[in-house]
Order: C-alpha cells, then sequence, then structure tokens
C-alpha cells in the first residue's frame, strides 16, 4: 500500500509539471510499470532469504534498471509515448520507492 501511495502523490504532483498533450498518459502507463516491477522486485527479493538484505536490495536495483531501458526503448519505438513524462516519471517512481524499500523490507 506505501508504493500505491507513493506513486499516486508522485504521479499527481509530475502531472501538475507535465501537461503537455499525452503527458498524462505517459505518467498513468510508468506508475503502472512501477507497481508491476516494484512488486516483482519484492517477491524475487524475498527469494534471497530474510537475513540477505543486500541481495534483495540489488536484486531489485537490476531488475529497476533493466526495466527503465526496456521501457525508454518501448517508449520510444512501439508506444510513440512523450519520452521526457514518460522516463522522467518513471525514474522518478523508482528512485522514490527504492527509498522507501528498506522499510519494506524489514516488515
Amino acid at each position: 500500500m506505501a508504493v500505491v501511495g507513493v506513486v499516486l502523490v508522485a504521479g499527481g504532483l509530475l502531472a501538475l509539471v507535465f501537461h503537455a498533450p499525452g503527458d498524462a498518459g505517459a505518467i498513468a502507463l510508468s506508475g503502472a510499470v512501477a507497481l508491476v516491477v516494484q512488486m516483482a522486485a519484492f517477491v524475487l527479493g524475498r527469494l534471497a532469504g530474510k537475513g540477505n538484505v543486500m541481495a534483495r536490495m540489488g536484486t531489485g536495483a537490476i531488475l529497476r534498471l533493466l526495466t527503465l531501458v526496456v521501457y525508454a526503448i518501448l517508449a520510444a519505438k512501439v508506444l510513440m509515448l512523450p519520452l521526457v513524462a514518460a522516463l522522467v516519471s518513471l525514474a522518478a517512481f523508482y528512485f522514490l520507492t527504492t527509498l522507501i524499500e528498506p522499510l519494506l523490507i524489514r516488515t
């Protein structure tokens, strides 16, 4: 629930900054991607075991980096999204959810 809250608040703030045609859709899609990837990172991180916090966080970091690169290619070539809004919002969502990740791992 914390990740959803962070994405919703950050998405609302980003929508105030990026208001060109198509930007809201790009931000929404980036938020959905961030939620799915972050949940997948939590699941994959749990496979590393509860005592191995660095492996859990490292798995999530690698997954987020790979998806950011793939998303950049897809957003530019396939989806034709506004690149600045799409990539800045996804990077912001990843950054903010990464900040709260240690709190979520401990629980």
